[in-house]
């Protein structure tokens, strides 16, 4: 967020990033009563109903976002929905196929993500470290949150959305009747892990038209975009070329209402103690240009969609992978 000077950014840094390193659990298939998401494409079928449409082509949106996801064009909070997130994602896909960059999920591109043939959906059994908690709803007033010992997630659905990559509303959905807060309880979710690896990165780009942060590797070949929030008109985005000057997993958060422009009255300075739904979630990528960086969130479902104090914001998956995969010195090209 903008105005946040690297000295007020306190970063924890003890433990890896939550979700750079850690693949899910997975099974060789989803359970039988899962009903496992067809993998073809979804054309409705003479006499079938609109219901059955609607679940067609859901699922198909819904594999395919996987699928972009596992090969580093995140569409964002997996949702199942065509949105603009995902459009951005399939054109960027496009063009690294030498396909129409449509931003459409036609029939070429459906048959050029399906090459990788992963199902969509893995079994997946709840740990200990899923469930513990503790679990608690986060207050937005940043004075409520600064009286947090840790600023954890809301509840399990949160928590497993953030590790697959999903909204908890589709880890709810694709698990009904389950019990998600239940140490080893069976559950299906994404496939979004075990895709191919990210190399290290000699290059970020943010588009602020686009909405999207790009990595390039050392040949200038696009090797991940991410949705990400650019700034605002009071907090525009700092247009230039700039370098990452550290990367600081689990950072406490020092807020100074002086630094806000939509502040709320009364407001004080505050610290904010680490935890994924911490202001800037679960990394700070410091940059050269002063007060700002590259960080996570705690509302993923608003990335790409919603403005930023002048920083980038990505989901916290999404930063937590670039934080893997860039050092100090890394490159940062900030453009329109």
């Amino acid at each position: 967020m903008k105005k946040i000077a690297a000295p007020l950014l306190v970063a924890v840094l003890t433990g890896a990033l939550p979700f750079a390193a850690t693949a899910a659990r997975q099974a060789p298939q989803v359970p039988q009563q899962a009903a496992p998401l067809q993998q073809g494409a979804a054309a409705q079928q003479p006499g079938q109903d609109a219901a059955s449409a609607e679940r067609a082509e859901f699922e198909r949106l819904l594999r395919a976002q996987v699928l972009l996801d596992r090969l580093h064009f995140s569409p964002g909070e997996i949702d199942g929905a065509y949105g603009s997130n995902m459009r951005q994602a399939l054109s960027s896909f496009q063009k690294s196929r030498n396909l129409e960059a449509s931003g459409k999920l036609d029939e070429a591109t459906w048959n050029a993500l399906n090459g990788d043939t992963t199902p969509t959906l893995t079994a997946y059994v709840l740990t200990n470290e899923d469930v513990a908690g503790p679990f608690q709803p986060v207050p937005e007033d940043m004075m409520e949150k600064a009286k947090l010992p840790k600023l954890g997630y809301a509840n399990p659905a949160e928590g497993l959305g953030e590790k697959f990559h999903a909204s908890p509303e589709l880890i709810t959905r694709l698990n009904p009747g389950k019990n998600l807060a239940k140490a080893g309880e069976q559950i299906v979710v994404p496939s979004v892990h075990g895709g191919p690896t990210l190399p290290a990165a000699s290059k970020v780009v943010v588009s602020d038209s686009r909405k999207v942060l790009m990595l390039f590797d050392g040949a200038d070949r696009l090797i991940a975009q991410y949705p990400a929030s650019t700034g605002s008109q009071y907090d525009p985005l700092p247009i230039g070329e700039w370098k990452i000057e550290g990367v600081h997993p689990n950072p406490t958060y020092h807020y100074n209402p002086k630094l806000f422009w939509d502040a709320e009255p009364g407001d004080k300075k505050a610290k904010v103690a680490p935890g994924p739904n911490n202001p800037v979630g679960v990394v700070w990528i410091d940059l050269s240009k002063p007060h700002y960086g590259i960080h996570g969130t705690p509302v993923p479902k608003f990335i790409g969609k919603t403005e930023s104090h002048g920083c980038i914001r990505l989901t916290n998956w999404s930063a937590a992978e670039v934080a893997a995969v860039v050092a100090a010195g890394t490159q940062v090209v900030l453009q329109e």
